[in-house]
């Protein structure tokens, strides 16, 4: 698949580049994605939830009521999961939500993801851009020279710089990433997907099986 190349402002250079078919050519595998972006969203949950057991429940140990007669159950102390107040049964503990996927199924998720964005247009190309100094205003106005302005976009770079992360760090719609850290989630999670030429050249490199 060959795509034009554009300037920051918008206009095409004239340039064509290649996209590999092997990376951003495939029959999707539906099932590969939905792992892995299970997998990274698991990755990302704390697990740090916890409620505490009648045993960590600070409270008088002492017989509430006579073991008979009384017309009721035998309870135990004023920590019984039964009691206002008491312990929690099978309550959530800490825990990794984390769990593992094969190498090959991990690749086969991204390419079908990159795949079904080439497949509807998705894939835009730039030649490869550095801003002089941290500023929103120009990354704004690169947005908007793609038309690509309040739609939701991951620029993808070969190396991110300083200056254009930072330049996008306040734009809720923008989002910048390194081509060697590119994830199924990240490749999904956007309306537009931006490459500059060297990103290209890496993700055709790195993501081919």
């Amino acid at each position: 698949m060959e795509l034009s190349v554009y300037n920051i402002k918008g206009q095409d250079t004239g340039r064509k580049i290649v996209l590999d078919d092997a990376v951003f050519g495939i029959e999707p595998k539906e099932h590969a994605v939905y792992l892995d972006v299970k997998q990274y969203l698991a990755n990302q949950r704390q697990g740090t939830h916890k409620s505490k057991e009648r045993s960590e429940i600070s409270g008088s140990t002492r017989k509430l009521i006579r073991q008979k007669g009384g017309g009721g159950a035998r309870r135990g102390d004023i920590n019984s999961p039964l009691l206002v107040g008491g312990g929690r049964v099978f309550g959530p503990t800490p825990r990794s939500y984390s769990f593992k996927l094969n190498k090959k199924l991990k690749g086969l998720a991204r390419r079908s993801a990159l795949s079904s964005r080439a497949a509807a247009g998705e894939i835009v190309v730039v030649e490869n851009f550095d801003f002089e100094a941290p500023k929103t205003k120009n990354f704004v106005e690169l947005t908007k020279a793609l038309g690509l302005d309040g739609v939701k976009a991951l620029f993808v770079a070969a190396e991110v710089s300083a200056n254009v992360a930072l330049s996008a760090r306040n734009l809720p719609a923008a989002s910048v990433a390194n081509a060697r850290q590119l994830n199924t989630y990240a490749v999904l999670n956007c309306r537009k997907l931006v490459l500059t030429e060297d990103a290209v050249a890496v993700v055709n490199e790195l993501f081919k099986a």
